[in-house]
């Protein structure tokens, strides 16, 4: 998938846990699991408004967009 979350790097800059940042955002350690790993499929605007809340940052240090992956996977075999 071309877009990535980068939220282990924010994590780490922060020196904050997922832990801390389920606690203070209000989501169950899964979800936020499946958001760090890359697993998501969607991700909401008011949890991505609290994300950026409690790590003072803006959505697109959260997010990048990686064009190369969109070309992998249509050269890929089906």
């Amino acid at each position: 998938m071309p877009i990535r979350v980068t939220l282990d790097r924010m994590l780490l800059e922060r020196r904050m846990s997922l832990t801390e940042l389920c606690d203070r955002v209000g989501i169950t350690m899964a979800n936020l699991s499946i958001l760090k790993t890359g697993k998501a499929k969607a991700v909401r605007f008011s949890t991505l408004e609290a994300l950026c809340r409690e790590l003072g940052c803006q959505p697109g240090d959260l997010l990048s967009f990686d064009d190369d992956d969109e070309e992998d996977s249509r050269d890929a075999p089906r």
